[in-house]
């Protein structure tokens, strides 16, 4: 049976967490003889930074109308094929063909959680959730990337059958691995064991003013790993750390970032709202402390950890940070971080995928 796998995430991100997922999904389905392969992809994929690693073969490529893409990412594709297929968008779309078996992989719901303020940001809110909704409520299979979105996605849309929904975890990278006796030097200002990490969007739900106060006042050196702070972002920062306590480093490798994660005493990882959180398990495979908020899906994904903070209170942090000036204490945490990341890899995660796309075309 044919499986068309609609790459559109490529075009709309430069990088994020659904652009990882999507990519280790599409570069295993790519080179997978079982399936016949199509893939869709629209304008100015190529600037994505995960996209340009896997060579697909023109003859894979369908071509869509891809005029007006910013308009038409909101409406669903148009395919013709007579004969039944699998369809697997990246970005909560379906294709309407009666012959079509509708995959969607559920991340998260921040657009149906979150308080957003302003008319272009309610706006850009109500239409992810129109999109969601019709994408959801047509789909043949619903896979979610954790227990916590299954609950959530059974909260908000009760008549959905269970038998639909699948929970199939991320995986993370073998990028990702302890150095023992480290000695090469990151591009980082920071020396080993002198700086926090924080990876990743620094939206309100993320808590980042809650790490920057913190750590002004516990006296910590801040590596942000993201984009460039903006002139506000700039303003508030430099409010709080001294210019030689804080750095930012944007379009990091997996490389780079483990040598990062293996000099840091920690990831800082202080989240509201996951679908899942693949930093976190980033972090503990390389052997780094992880200190992270108890809520949502994290507590799910991060395992036993005594770093798991129930309110983001100052001295909450610095409970953390005194035990792992213990290097007993600290060592058991970060054994316990590499065993729990043995639960999660995108092979895993692939192998799952592919059962379910063999049932469904079995079924049909």
């Amino acid at each position: 049976m044919k499986i068309i796998l609609e790459n559109i995430i490529f075009s709309i991100q430069k990088i994020g967490g659904i652009s990882v997922v999507w990519f280790e999904l599409v570069k295993r389905l790519n080179l997978d003889n079982d399936f016949d392969v199509k893939f869709i992809e629209y304008k100015n994929f190529e600037k994505n930074l995960l996209r340009n690693s896997i060579e697909i073969d023109s003859k894979k490529l369908m071509k869509l109308n891809k005029l007006f893409f910013n308009f038409r990412r909101y409406f669903n594709p148009e395919i013709n094929y007579h004969q039944p297929y699998i369809f697997h968008s990246s970005s909560y779309r379906i294709s309407k063909n009666k012959n079509a078996i509708n995959f969607i992989t559920v991340h998260d719901f921040l657009y149906f959680k979150n308080d957003w303020q302003g008319y272009k940001i309610w706006l850009i809110r109500k239409t992810h959730q129109f999109q969601m909704k019709r994408a959801i409520k047509n789909a043949s299979f619903l896979i979610c990337i954790s227990n916590s979105t299954k609950n959530d996605l059974i909260n908000y849309f009760p008549e959905i059958e269970l038998k639909k929904i699948k929970v199939i975890y991320n995986g993370v990278s073998d990028d990702y691995y302890p150095i023992i006796d480290i000695d090469v030097s990151t591009k980082s200002r920071f020396n080993k064991n002198d700086y926090c990490i924080f990876v990743g969007s620094r939206s309100n739900y993320k808590n980042f003013k809650f790490v920057v106060e913190s750590l002004s006042i516990l006296n910590k050196n801040l590596l942000i790993i993201g984009k460039q702070l903006s002139e506000n972002e700039a303003k508030f920062v430099e409010s709080y750390l001294e210019t030689n306590q804080f750095e930012v480093m944007s379009n990091v490798s997996n490389s780079e970032l483990n040598l990062l994660y293996n000099s840091a005493i920690c990831l800082i990882y202080p989240s509201s709202f996951e679908g899942f959180g693949i930093p976190i398990i980033e972090a503990q495979k390389a052997g780094c402390p992880v200190i992270a908020y108890n809520k949502s899906s994290i507590p799910e994904v991060i395992g036993d950890t005594p770093l798991l903070i129930n309110e983001l209170t100052i001295d909450n942090l610095n409970y953390c940070f005194k035990l792992l000036e213990n290097e007993i204490t600290k060592n058991q945490i970060i054994q316990q971080g590499l065993k729990n990341a043995e639960r999660f890899s995108w092979d895993k995660m692939y192998t799952e995928i592919k059962k379910i796309y063999k049932e469904a075309t079995q079924n049909k």
